[in-house]
């Protein structure tokens, strides 16, 4: 009876797409706490929700409009972010001009949008895995596969481009280039990510996982490993639950991801006050 959820395709469909979106939200989440992007993947998540009401309202697949929209958005971002050498401060004045930006035209397509589109576009702030058809498998597990072969190819630079962008320009390593294709990236995945947690619970694959792996070692495959762990198991464990429940999935895997965070957290106070583990990693 366990075993009874995977007797239907369409639960078939949710547990390959999540398993796919956990995979890539808990490697790419990573390098976006790393570098303290997290509010960038949350104004990007915004910028989808604009692209997918926009597409809502001129009859296109909603997934063209989160990776047009994304594609602009990062390359907005980085083009504002140039003015201030490798600064962080800079990326967070370009990542707010470009979510209020998107923010304003999201509520004018919600507007303009007819109210038969009402569902597409709630399905786009909190997600519909339990909706998700044969294509949007295919395209999802397309894009997750691109988008993972661009993470392997440039991890090493992107890695020491993220912990010290300064030293590594000085070591000839292209910071910027690697600055805007992560983004890219990042907006490749939150595109995929919306279709099973939604614009609104974005944080939930991309940040939370990161943020307790992060916590729990400072090695960074050892991190990665243990992000998509955490990620797979809030989705698994999101996916059964909402099966057996009337509540929404999104709700589940938010909180579970929540959950392991806080527990990871009080975890690492309590240990460290009593001189068990050493200062803990921070996270953003």
């Amino acid at each position: 009876m366990g075993l009874a959820l995977f007797h239907y395709h369409f639960m078939q469909n949710a547990f390959i797409a999540g398993t796919i979106v956990a995979v890539l939200a808990g490697v790419v989440g990573y390098f976006m706490v790393l570098r303290n992007q997290s509010f960038a993947g949350h104004s990007l998540a915004n910028v989808g929700f604009a692209g997918a009401t926009g597409a809502a309202l001129f009859g296109v697949p909603s997934i063209l409009g989160l990776f047009l929209a994304g594609v602009a958005a990062a390359v907005g971002i980085h083009w504002l972010g140039v003015g201030m050498r490798y600064s962080r401060r800079s990326d967070a004045v370009a990542t707010g001009a470009v979510f209020t930006a998107s923010l304003a035209l999201g509520f004018l397509f919600v507007h303009l949008a007819a109210t038969s589109q009402s569902n597409s576009i709630y399905n786009v702030l909190f997600g519909n895995v339990l909706g998700i058809s044969d294509r949007d498998v295919a395209i999802i597990a397309i894009s997750a596969l691109a988008a993972l072969v661009l993470i392997v190819l440039a991890g090493r630079p992107l890695l020491f481009a993220s912990v010290d962008p300064a030293v590594a320009a000085a070591r000839r390593v292209p910071v910027r280039a690697l600055g805007l294709g992560f983004l890219l990236v990042l907006a490749m995945v939150v595109a995929v990510a919306v279709q099973v947690v939604g614009v609104l619970l974005i944080f939930a694959l991309l940040v939370t996982p990161a943020a307790t792996a992060r916590r729990m070692s400072p090695h960074p495959a050892l991190a990665i490993a243990l992000s998509v762990a955490i990620a797979l198991v809030c989705t698994w464990a999101g996916l059964t639950a909402g099966y057996y429940s009337p509540f929404p999935v999104s709700f589940f895997i938010t909180t579970l991801a929540f959950g392991f965070y806080i527990i990871v957290r009080l975890g690492n106070s309590v240990l460290g006050r009593t001189g068990a583990i050493p200062k803990v990693t921070q996270d953003s």
